[in-house]
């Protein structure tokens, strides 16, 4: 009897493995964003809540919430590119690259993260306008409008872009235009930062 019950649950087994599937095919790769400069490995920092920033995660859209590489079609059409898959949410990507260029700058203490024990006067948040694809102009599109909070109580705010042109509607394209394009902006955002 249980031999007869052990064959057919194998017997059963055999015959849905052609129906469940476990998880979809992977893609070719991922996409991530890369910092055009770095902190080097022992180098510190220290000061103070009043002299430190804490960057956040910056909002945005729901087109932009996902881990998909929208494109632009027309001004009321949005679709994804194939094949370009995000590792993370790029608003968690850009947040960090936004931190490792500014750090890398050396001007201030950097916090990055979302640690609320850790205590900054200063903050920089902002909306993640635009960071992808734009079918009609062949371009990738990186908007971030910043938001500021010093210390003093002072709110600054300031929308920064890159355009990259020429850019082939492929993944491995995209992704680098938008890795370049972002570190322009955080390269701009860095300079405002510092001033």
């Amino acid at each position: 009897m249980n031999i007869l019950r052990g064959s057919l649950a194998f017997g059963l087994a055999i015959a849905l493995s052609g129906c469940i599937s476990l998880g979809s095919e992977p893609p070719p790769s991922l996409l991530t964003l890369t910092p055009d400069t770095s902190v080097p490995a022992g180098a510190g920092a220290s000061g103070t809540a009043e002299t430190a920033i804490k960057i956040m995660e910056p909002e945005a859209p729901q087109r932009l919430a996902v881990s998909r590489v929208p494109v632009q079609v027309t001004d009321t059409e949005i679709a994804y590119l194939k094949d370009a898959i995000w590792v993370e949410r790029p608003t968690r990507l850009f947040r960090r690259l936004l931190a490792e260029t500014i750090r890398a700058r050396g001007e201030r203490l950097v916090i990055d993260g979302d640690d609320p024990g850790i205590v900054a006067s200063a903050q920089l948040r902002g909306i993640l306008r635009n960071f992808g694809y734009d079918a009609r102009t062949s371009s990738v599109i990186v908007r971030f409008d910043a938001i500021r909070a010093g210390a003093d109580g002072g709110i600054e705010t300031k929308r920064f872009e890159s355009v990259q042109s020429g850019v082939l509607a492929e993944a491995s394209e995209v992704g680098d235009a938008l890795n370049r394009g972002a570190n322009d902006v955080a390269g701009q955002v860095a300079e405002w930062i510092g001033s």
